[in-house]
């Protein structure tokens, strides 16, 4: 037997059909109980309860208690991370899911991964960050703001002081399943949704993990932020 990280007992947590529907359920940042993920699931309130103690206990997810009730979340970014990934394979397979839920254009145009920005919108963010040299790439995917990208997020109004004294990465790069490129995450990625929502830019649909932009919202994103032109059709 080699030495090292056992994938395959990750794997297989993540592989069951009822405890999949319950981490993407998850991934829209909320703390749900067990009748609301079993729900999500398909599956009774006990076997719910089976299914997330297994998560619990394998790292994937974390509990609360308050109350009564007892309320579970991803249990860090980096699980939110995998799952967007893994949704990405599985798009690239064809493997997709005839689910009644959000129109996927929404979900490709804006949608909230865990704490931070995705789809369309959060990979032009990211490439904005790049094009203007407000970041510089660092070691296992994380990025280095510049001090141009420091004085640009500073003016949005994110404190890059308070966010920086966590143990969280600054700028991280995360796969987005639906564009296959990166969008911007890390404590960075979380700060700006946050001043997105504080500005009234944007709301996250109810029940569903699209982020719905006004005009003005979308328009702002890309004026403070200075989106790169897209290429002329051809």
């Amino acid at each position: 037997m080699r030495d090292g990280p056992n994938i395959a007992a990750i794997a297989a947590m993540v592989g069951d059909p009822a405890r999949a529907n319950m981490l993407t359920a998850l991934l829209n940042g909320a703390a749900l109980t067990a009748s609301e993920l079993a729900l999500e699931a398909g599956v009774s309130k006990q076997t719910a309860s089976s299914h997330l103690g297994k998560l619990v206990d394998g790292g994937l997810v974390a509990v609360e208690a308050q109350g009564r009730h007892r309320y579970y979340r991803l249990a860090n970014a980096d699980v939110a991370g995998l799952l967007e990934t893994l949704m990405g394979v599985a798009a690239r397979a064809k493997a997709l899911r005839a689910r009644p839920g959000p129109k996927e254009p929404a979900l490709r145009r804006a949608r909230i991964c865990y704490d931070h920005l995705a789809g369309d919108l959060g990979v032009a963010l990211f490439d904005a960050f790049l094009h203007n040299k407000w970041m510089n790439p660092g070691p296992e995917n994380t990025y280095a703001l510049t001090k141009l990208g420091r004085i640009k997020v500073q003016t949005f109004g994110v404190d890059i002081s308070e966010i920086e004294a966590g143990a969280r990465p600054l700028c991280r790069a995360c796969l987005d399943w639906s564009v296959r490129r990166h969008h911007l995450a890390g404590a960075l990625g979380a700060a700006i949704l946050d001043q997105v929502f504080y500005r009234g830019w944007a709301t996250q649909k109810r029940g569903s993990r699209v982020l719905e932009f006004s005009k003005i919202g979308e328009a702002g994103l890309k004026r403070v932020f200075a989106f790169p032109e897209p290429p002329p059709a051809t």
